[in-house]
């Protein structure tokens, strides 16, 4: 789960990470109210959108007066921000945050995440602050400090001198580096957060270490324990399939092409993408409906990838252990007369009550394409969404 850059900086703030002052505002006339109460004379007002990329497309200014704060606010407020990871639909600014100026003089990155490959909490940090990171990483790969913390003793002091030093800081402002990184370490691992960054992060004129930037982000499956995090959730900025597809513990997500997928377990989801591409097309989706799927929630996944108006044929690709294929081919039978399907249809079964499963979908009546394995399968959808289209 994403949240907002105001929301981020106001949790980062009680665990003691330095930020700005700043408020949040729904229209202009409450923009120019944070604005008043900060006082002046420099202010920033900062779209507030799930996406980076927001200064270059016009969505953070710089005010030098109140007239500009309801100016700005006022012209990004109800306005569509294309970003380079909005895509071209961009999307709607519901609400700014209006920031006091801050006198910077050094610019730094500074991130905590997973690294699978260690299965640790790393420590990313780089010389080149306000720049995507992924930028960096693939023109100057020596510009990105990396240091893994071990579970057992935590985040410890000479990991933050470390950084610190690393990245150019005086004395003084690696001190003020180490309250910094802590209180980021202890929100990333309290908040059950997957990722916080700071981009950029910054050395002020009289040498202290704030967050200019911030994102968080949070593992959805230990939300229960973190309801004040929960609240946090903007529907608003999140696509309404996949949005649809939390309320029936569905793994959802949108992709580019026109074959729908359906199939249970992530692992094998992957699979079914890549042999797709394999044989010449492009899957619409990833969804994996799991391994304990009732009729509704198959039903349910149907419905959600023929949604898509992009979908020109479906491949069900089912490998029954805890789901049984007889309950995939009931659901599918039923959510493909509810939605009076109109797009070829190849569905693969192997496992448990396989055959159980295939005499379902044989007496249904429907035009079903059937498969042997997963190589046929793909094979026979990417044709039929070629014959479709």
């Amino acid at each position: 789960m994403n949240i907002h850059e105001y929301q981020a900086k106001d949790l980062l703030r009680k665990f003691g990470v330095s930020v700005p002052r700043g408020g949040v505002g729904y229209t202009a006339d409450e923009a120019v109210k944070v604005a008043e109460e900060l006082g002046g004379p420099v202010w920033v007002v900062k779209s507030q959108i799930h996406a980076g990329g927001r200064g270059k497309a016009g969505g953070v200014k710089l005010a030098k007066s109140i007239e500009e704060v309801k100016k700005f606010s006022s012209e990004m407020i109800g306005s569509n921000l294309v970003t380079h990871q909005t895509g071209a639909e961009g999307k709607e600014v519901t609400r700014v945050y209006v920031e006091e100026g801050c006198d910077i003089e050094r610019e730094l990155y500074l991130g905590i995440l997973v690294d699978r490959a260690s299965s640790r909490i790393t420590i990313m940090a780089s010389t080149e602050g306000g720049m995507d990171i992924e930028e960096v990483a693939a023109a100057s790969p020596e510009k990105i400090l990396k240091l893994s913390v071990d579970p057992v003793t935590g985040l410890q002091a000479h990991h933050s001198r470390r950084i610190g030093y690393g990245l150019g800081l005086e004395a003084g402002q690696v001190r003020s580096c180490i309250r910094f990184l802590d209180g980021m370490y202890r929100a990333f691992t309290e908040l059950d957060a997957s990722v916080v960054e700071i981009n950029p992060m910054v050395v002020t004129g009289d040498g202290d270490v704030v967050a200019l930037d911030a994102k968080m982000n949070f593992d959805d499956n230990a939300l229960f324990r973190h309801e004040n995090i929960a609240e946090l959730r903007d529907e608003t900025e999140e696509d309404p399939t996949e949005l649809e597809a939390t309320k029936y513990d569905l793994n959802y997500v949108k992709l580019d092409g026109n074959i729908g997928c359906m199939v249970n377990g992530a692992g094998l989801a992957m699979a079914t993408m890549d042999i797709i591409k394999y044989y010449g097309g492009e899957p619409a989706n990833f969804l994996d409906v799991g391994g304990g799927a009732t009729r509704d929630r198959v039903t349910a996944a149907f419905k959600l990838i023929l949604s898509d108006p992009n979908v020109e044929a479906l491949l069900v690709n089912i490998f029954g252990g805890i789901m049984r294929c007889d309950v995939i081919a009931e659901g599918v039978v039923a959510a493909a007369r509810e939605v009076s399907l109109s797009v070829p249809l190849c569905v693969r079964l192997a496992g448990t009550n396989v055959e159980l499963g295939k005499r379902i979908l044989e007496e249904s009546g429907l035009p079903i394409i059937a498969a042997d394995d997963l190589a046929d399968a793909a094979e026979k959808a990417v044709m039929a969404a070629k014959e479709a289209a």
